[in-house]
C-alpha cells in the first residue's frame, strides 16, 4: 500500500490485512463514547459529538425509542477542556506503579465526563440532562462491579473447591484461569449487543485517527481509513494484562483464611494495575520489537470484538476532537509526556 510522501517507511507498516500501523507513540489518546469521541492530549482534552438531527429530537421528544443502528444526522458539536495532571505538580506521582494509578484514576474521570457530554447531547431538549451526582454514583457502581465480577466472585468460587485442589499452585491456577475466562466471556457478550455496534465504530474511528496522527500523515476521513482499527495503547488490551498480571501477582499470598483472600483481591487491585500501566507504556513504546509485538499480540486480537470498522462521518467526527485537542497542544510535545494518556486510546 503506498504512503503519501512526507512520511518515511520507518513510520508506518502494514498488518496483514493490508491496513497501515503507526510505528510510534504520540502524546494523544482517547476513548469512544455515544455518536462521538474523545481524545485527550498533555494540556486538553476534547468531545466531538454528532448530535440528532431536529427530526430524531422529535421523535424522542414523542417517547419514541431510537434505533439503536441509526446514526445522528446533525451537526458535529466540539467540547474542549484544558487540563492539568496531577502527574505534572507531584514529582513522587511519577515514579513507577504510582504513575499508572494515579494516570488510570485520572483517565477514568476524563472517559465518565466525556460519556456525560455525549450522552446529554443525545437527549437534547428532549429530556433531562443526567447530573453529575447521577454519574458519580453510576461511576461507583461500574468499579464495584467491576472489581467484584472479576476479582471477588473468581476468588469466591475457587474458595469453594480449595480443599479438593490441596495446594496453592493449584488454586493460584485455577483462580487466575477462571478470572480470565470470566473476563473473556464478558467480551464475547458485550461484543454481540446490538446497542454497542456503533460505540464499537467510533472506538475503531478513535483508533484509526491516533494511528494516522502517529504516522505523520494529514487528518483527513480518507487517510485515517487506511489504518488498522486495532491499537496496542488500547483499553482491551489493557484490561487482558491486567488479568495476567493479577494471576502471579496474587501467588505468594498462598491461601489464607477466605476472607483475608477476598481482602488481598480487592486491595490488590491499584498494585496490579499500576503493574500492568508500566507494561502496556514499553510495550507501545517499542512496539516494533519482536518481544514487544508477542506481548501485544493477544491484546490486538481481543480487540476485533470491541471496534468495528467506522464509516467516513465517524472519523471526521474523531478527527474533529483531534483537531481540537492539537490545536492546544504544544508542537514540541515528545511521547515522553505519554504518561497518563498511554491507556486511553
Amino acid at each position: 500500500m503506498a504512503v503519501d510522501e512526507g512520511t518515511t517507511a520507518e513510520a508506518v507498516d502494514t498488518d496483514a490485512g493490508g491496513h497501515l500501523v503507526a510505528q510510534r507513540d504520540a502524546p494523544v489518546g482517547g476513548q469512544a463514547v455515544l455518536e462521538g469521541v474523545m481524545m485527550r492530549g498533555v494540556s486538553a482534552w476534547a468531545v466531538a459529538v454528532r448530535v440528532p438531527s431536529e427530526a430524531q429530537l422529535a421523535a424522542v421528544a414523542r417517547g419514541e425509542k431510537p434505533d439503536p443502528d441509526e446514526a445522528a444526522l446533525g451537526d458535529v458539536e466540539v467540547h474542549t477542556h484544558p487540563l492539568t495532571s496531577v502527574l505534572a505538580k507531584r514529582k513522587v506521582l511519577r515514579l513507577p506503579v504510582i504513575r499508572g494509578v494515579v494516570a488510570l484514576g485520572e483517565s477514568l474521570g476524563i472517559g465518565f465526563k466525556a460519556l456525560s457530554i455525549s450522552v446529554n447531547a443525545q437527549l437534547g431538549e428532549a429530556e433531562e440532562e443526567i447530573s453529575g451526582p447521577m454519574w458519580i454514583g453510576t461511576v461507583f457502581l461500574a468499579l464495584l462491579m467491576s472489581v467484584g465480577l472479576f476479582f471477588v466472585i473468581p476468588v469466591g468460587l475457587t474458595s469453594l473447591v480449595k480443599d479438593q485442589l490441596g495446594s496453592a499452585f493449584l488454586f493460584w491456577l485455577v483462580e487466575g484461569m477462571l478470572r480470565t475466562a470470566i473476563f473473556l466471556g464478558y467480551l464475547v457478550l458485550v461484543s454481540r449487543l446490538r446497542d454497542l455496534r456503533r460505540l464499537f465504530e467510533y472506538h475503531g474511528a478513535e483508533h484509526k485517527t491516533i494511528s494516522c496522527y502517529e504516522a505523520g500523515l494529514e487528518l483527513t476521513p480518507e487517510n485515517a481509513q487506511r489504518f488498522s482499527r486495532l491499537h496496542p495503547r488500547c483499553g482491551t488490551s489493557f484490561l487482558l494484562i491486567v488479568m495476567i498480571v493479577s494471576i502471579f501477582a496474587f501467588a505468594p499470598i498462598g491461601l489464607p483464611a477466605w476472607y483475608l483472600l477476598v481482602a488481598t483481591r480487592i486491595l490488590g487491585v491499584p498494585l496490579i494495575a499500576g503493574l500492568s500501566f508500566e507494561i502496556i507504556k514499553l510495550t507501545g513504546k517499542h512496539r516494533r520489537t519482536a518481544w514487544a509485538k508477542a506481548i501485544m499480540w493477544p491484546g490486538m486480537q481481543l480487540q476485533k470484538l470491541t471496534t468495528r470498522e467506522p464509516d467516513l462521518d465517524q472519523l471526521a467526527v474523531a478527527i474533529a476532537a483531534m483537531d481540537a485537542v492539537l490545536a492546544t497542544q504544544s508542537a514540541d510535545a515528545t511521547a515522553e509526556d505519554l504518561v497518563g494518556v498511554e491507556v486511553v486510546a
